[in-house]
């Protein structure tokens, strides 16, 4: 079985919900690398300025197995999930210095036994040398769609067609940074969740990791 798993796609492709829960069924550690993104652009949210090596020098961030994000010893796993962070965190991940801390986290904490890890770098320049490698995507429409869904289920103000404007604009940031952009490892299995439930995704992934 597959030990250790990299699960790549663009915004809203469903990356974060499927690997939970096959990080659960496998009992293995769920790792959200852009959990860990969003965290570096609250810091500068929060704190007013932009982003510098100073500022996240000795920043501490900590993923448990509840999913739960503390950025400084402080839970933001809600903070860190509104459209602006989002915004922030395509930009503070341009940065080489935020990149290279947060990497040497990400390979820290896989080095402690069987991952899943996503984002958007995972099988190119974090974890090359993962067993399994899964790109996951979902056409533009279906990714605004459902984060259209998700923010309405939290209550918070959503408009469909400005949320498909703003994952075609990080796609096309994602894609086209200097620094470990957007891309399908050579050896990734492609998986196009478009017209997939999760729970087949889930299967489908599960069924590639040998269970």
């Amino acid at each position: 079985m597959k030990k250790i798993i990299a699960v790549d796609g663009p915004a809203g492709a469903g990356k974060s919900t499927v690997s939970k829960i096959c990080a659960a069924r496998l009992g293995y550690t769920y790792i959200d690398t852009g959990a860990m993104y969003r965290a570096v652009a609250l810091k500068c949210l929060l704190s007013g300025k932009s982003v510098d090596e100073n500022l996240i020098g000795d920043i501490d961030i900590r993923l448990d197995n509840s999913a739960r994000v503390f950025l400084d010893g402080r839970e933001v796993t809600k903070e860190i999930r509104t459209p602006e962070v989002s915004r922030a965190a395509s930009d503070v991940a341009k940065f080489g210095f935020v990149r290279k801390k947060l990497t040497e986290l990400q390979r820290e904490m896989a080095a402690q036994g069987s991952v899943i890890m996503d984002g958007r770098d995972i099988g190119t320049q974090v974890l090359p040398n993962a067993d399994l490698k899964i790109f996951l995507t979902a056409t533009v429409e279906e990714r605004a769609r459902r984060r259209f869904a998700e923010l309405k289920s939290k209550g918070l103000a959503a408009d469909l067609a400005q949320i498909e404007k703003e994952i075609t604009l990080r796609d096309k940031q994602d894609s086209e940074r200097e620094i470990a952009p957007l891309a399908q490892a050579v050896d990734a299995i492609l998986l196009d969740s478009t017209h997939l439930t999760i729970e087949q995704v889930v299967a489908e992934i599960l069924r590639l990791a040998g269970v």
